[in-house]
Formats: C-alpha cells, sequence, structure tokens
C-alpha cells in the first residue's frame, strides 16, 4: 500500500465525521483541518481515532485552509477529502492495492452522490483528484471553492489540464451530507457571493484583455453570467438528461436544493453586478 496520509478539512461535521473516518481506516496517518468548530465534531473523530491529529486554523479561504493541512504532511501521498466524502468499499481496496510508477502524480475519483444514504444514479458533481503526492500540488483558489494546481519540473503551476501523469481511480466516493438543511442554505449563500465576485472579475479581465469571453469560460458560467438561464437548465438538466427522474423521493431534494443553489447565485450575481448593496447602503 502507498504510504498516504488522509488530510480532511471539518467544521462542524457531527452528521458526518464518523463515516468518513470509518471509510479511511486502513490509513495509518489522519489530520483534520478543523476551522473551530463548535459542534461535538473533535470529540467523536477522537473517540474514533485517538491517533488523529488535529489541527485548527481560522478560515480564510479554501485554498488556503488545504494548503496549511497539505504543510503537515509527511508521507509521500495526501488522500485529500471533505468530511462528507465516503470512500466505497472497492475504492479503499483499490488504493490499497496501488503501485504507482515515479510518472504518476495523482489520481482523480468520480462521485456517487447520496441524500441521506439514498445514491442517485447521477448528479452534477464533477470528478475530483482526491489521491496526490503531496510535494507535486497546491491548492489556488477558485471562487467559492478551489482547484488543484501541479508543479512542472521548472516548479511552475499548472492545471491539470496541462499536466501529465494524473491517473482514473475506477471506483468511486460517496458524497453524502447529512447536516441540517438550515447550515445547507447560509453556506450557499456565501458560496454564491464568492462565486459571482468571481465570475465577474473573469468576465471583467478577458474583456480587458480582449478576449472572447464565450470561447474562454465554461458553457455553465456562460449561463450562469446571462443571469437566472442557468437555475431552469440546471433543473432540466438533471431531471431529463441525467434520468434523475426516475430515483424517487431523494431526487425532489438533491434537484431543488441545485436550482436553488443556482437562483442564489443569480440574485447574487445581479446585486454585485449593479451594485445594489452598496446603493441599499446609501
Amino acid at each position: 500500500m502507498i504510504q498516504a496520509t488522509a488530510v480532511i478539512l471539518v467544521h462542524n461535521e457531527k452528521e458526518n465525521i464518523l463515516r468518513t473516518l470509518a471509510a479511511v481506516s486502513s490509513i495509518n496517518s489522519i489530520v483534520l483541518v478543523d476551522t473551530f468548530s463548535t459542534d461535538e465534531t473533535i470529540e467523536i473523530a477522537k473517540r474514533a481515532r485517538p491517533d488523529v491529529q488535529i489541527l485548527q486554523r481560522r478560515f480564510d479561504s479554501h485554498a488556503q485552509q488545504w494548503n496549511f493541512g497539505l504543510d503537515h504532511v509527511t508521507t509521500e501521498w495526501v488522500l485529500a477529502l471533505d468530511a462528507d466524502y465516503e470512500l466505497s468499499p472497492q475504492l479503499q481496496a483499490e488504493i490499497a492495492r496501488l503501485n504507482p510508477p515515479e510518472a504518476v502524480v495523482g489520481y482523480s475519483a468520480e462521485f456517487v452522490y447520496r441524500i441521506l444514504g439514498h445514491s442517485l444514479r447521477a448528479s452534477g458533481y464533477p470528478p475530483r483528484i482526491v489521491l496526490f503526492r503531496v510535494k507535486k500540488a497546491c491548492h489556488v483558489d477558485d471562487g467559492h471553492t478551489q482547484t488543484l494546481w501541479f508543479y512542472s519540473a521548472a516548479q511552475e503551476l499548472r492545471t491539470p489540464a496541462q499536466t501529465r501523469g494524473i491517473e482514473k481511480l475506477g471506483s468511486k466516493i460517496y458524497h453524502d451530507d447529512r447536516k441540517p438543511l438550515s447550515h445547507w442554505i447560509r453556506a450557499q449563500d456565501r458560496y454564491a457571493r464568492l462565486e459571482a465576485k468571481h465570475l465577474l472579475a473573469e468576465s471583467g479581465k478577458r474583456k480587458a484583455e480582449n478576449e472572447n469571453v464565450e470561447a474562454a469560460l465554461s458553457i455553465q458560467d456562460r449561463l450562469r453570467l446571462r443571469i437566472f438561464f442557468a437555475a431552469p437548465v440546471m433543473f432540466l438538466y438533471l431531471l431529463f438528461a441525467r434520468g434523475l427522474i426516475l430515483d424517487g423521493w431523494p431526487v425532489i431534494f438533491y434537484v431543488a436544493q441545485r436550482t436553488v443553489a443556482e437562483l442564489l447565485l443569480s440574485i447574487r450575481l445581479l446585486i454585485e453586478r449593479e451594485s445594489l448593496e452598496v446603493e441599499l447602503r446609501k
């Protein structure tokens, strides 16, 4: 088995952390990067894994939080997980069998999205690089989240698309967030604010450099910038293009969440673009 440390970002994750830790029981080293949780997250983690290393840091951005965790990894490889990720038994076995050549710098995994333990046949959640050589990469802020970039031989940072040696794991990770809906609503407004600022900045930067904004941004981001187009498109895409209409009650929960998230982003884009909150404060 490759020598790896599991780094898990946590903040008030009492509903999730036990399942996440149970699914990395074969990993010898566990690091929790905690944003000063006020619930029982840390106590639950210590009972489940007495050897877990707890690092606490005030949150400023996801990238900085991840990089702080990576700085404390002493193994060659790191398994980077959110607290609502759960390695499937098949993925645990696959990681245990890995014997990567030097040319491989990371592995990406696809997700099975779950609602309270019920698996959906598909989702809008993209694959993510979760296992990588810790000295070969760092995180870079990207809107409300982060992107993992890799160092070239000349120590220049490159995107995953520009990097060779990224392989795909055959098994899946379960994404199953069981925190209360009220927590999700608060988080979405925060994410929407950050994402709106990021999208408008990227669009403005492309225009200033006389680039074709339509060509530079993804289809999803182009829809988002048109404001209010993304929400109905996401609703129809998930139900019909992804076939979720066949998955029963969990679909109502998931599709409603994703549609509301896009609506919130549209509102935030409008507020930022028109400086509406600045006007309200005058």
